[in-house]
């Protein structure tokens, strides 16, 4: 992999206001670079998440601190005109309640204070192909997200990447996952679970199977409960919220933790660090121009994504520097290309058109 030409296409995806590619950047260039190079960059070998981690390393070490928190969670780059392949394909999108066609990808965000930076990643392939109930051949990927969920958290343990506690949905909130977290990598986890999940109350009623739905309990609100789940030696605790909507409706989120010392206050406090994975996934496809590339192949589009991981680590570092957010300092960028090509037009000295009233 030509690291130098991947940087530098990495910028020319945070600089580009349109679909990004070869050819774009070697005209960018003034043909400095031809678009071959940057095809056969794109062609060589497919970066992987232990490439990516060894470029994103150095500035993981300068932020880096044991209260830093790991925040995983997937979503979706939707290619609806791209030809299927293991990478493309149609996954469900619990959004949008439905399947779109796309690149489901997976992130370990690692965050301190303001800071969040990608630290590993999966793209969820679909290998296998079989026929379903109804004789459709569909794809399905051998390995499941949680598996993805653990490897990922082990990754960043072997990369000596100090961090105190896990968040994620409920889409990863499964009892493996919260073993792992809690007696495998002895870490505590903060996690969202599903209205319907059943809970014991007391270690007796866990014994003796004695489960119910957390829908159908009579939880006080912003106040600790302690539960067990089945398939989970530990006890947590359950925090029951309840927000309203941008509508006026109102819901309800139960978190549950396994640091039995966090205050209710505190849980809530932590959990909302969470929110910056949407935050990151946003800017990704807005500002990193992850959904303004026509690739084609699987290397293609894996390598196009881990130059969108360098483009947002560079705008993340560029917040920190600037004080500004992702999206102020793109429209800084638009607002100088429109200068540079107003002054440019100016100086062709465009044909005065006669005035119409004369």
């Amino acid at each position: 992999m030509n690291t130098k030409l991947l940087d530098l296409y990495s910028d020319y995806l945070i600089s580009s206001f349109s679909a990004t590619t070869a050819t774009g950047l070697s005209r960018m260039l003034d043909n400095a670079v031809s678009h071959d190079q940057v095809s056969r960059m794109l062609n060589s070998e497919r970066l992987d998440s232990k490439a990516w981690w060894l470029m994103v390393k150095p500035q993981v070490r300068i932020i880096q601190r044991e209260d830093g928190v790991i925040l995983i969670d997937d979503s979706i780059e939707e290619k609806p005109y791209t030809d299927e392949n293991e990478i493309v394909c149609w996954h469900y999108d619990h959004a949008k309640q439905s399947t779109v066609k796309g690149i489901n990808f997976i992130t370990a965000l690692y965050q301190v204070n303001d800071v969040s930076l990608p630290v590993s990643f999966r793209l969820v392939r679909k290998t296998e192909h079989f026929i379903d109930k109804e004789g459709k051949q569909k794809r399905r990927s051998a390995i499941s997200k949680n598996e993805h969920y653990r490897a990922m958290l082990q990754q960043c343990v072997q990369n000596q990447i100090p961090f105190r506690y896990v968040l994620n949905d409920i889409w990863f909130a499964s009892a493996e996952n919260m073993r792992f977290v809690k007696l495998d990598l002895n870490k505590d986890f903060i996690m969202a679970l599903k209205a319907n999940r059943k809970v014991a109350l007391s270690a007796a009623d866990k014994q003796n199977g004695r489960y119910q739905r957390l829908d159908q309990l009579d939880l006080p609100e912003d106040a600790l409960t302690t539960i067990f789940l089945e398939r989970v030696p530990f006890a947590m605790h359950l925090l029951r919220q309840v927000f309203t909507n941008a509508d006026g409706s109102t819901g309800v989120r139960y978190l549950v933790t396994s640091d039995l010392t966090l205050t209710a206050d505190q849980i809530a406090t932590i959990y909302k660090k969470r929110w910056k994975v949407e935050e990151y996934h946003r800017s990704l496809k807005q500002n990193a121009s992850l959904c303004k590339s026509p690739t084609r192949t699987p290397t293609t589009q894996t390598n196009h994504f881990v130059a969108a991981l360098l483009s947002f680590t560079k705008l993340e570092l560029l917040k920190v520097r600037t004080n500004k957010n992702h999206y102020a300092l793109k429209m800084q960028l638009y607002a100088t290309a429109l200068r540079q090509a107003f002054t440019a037009l100016q100086q062709l000295q465009p044909v005065q058109l006669a005035d119409a009233s004369a």
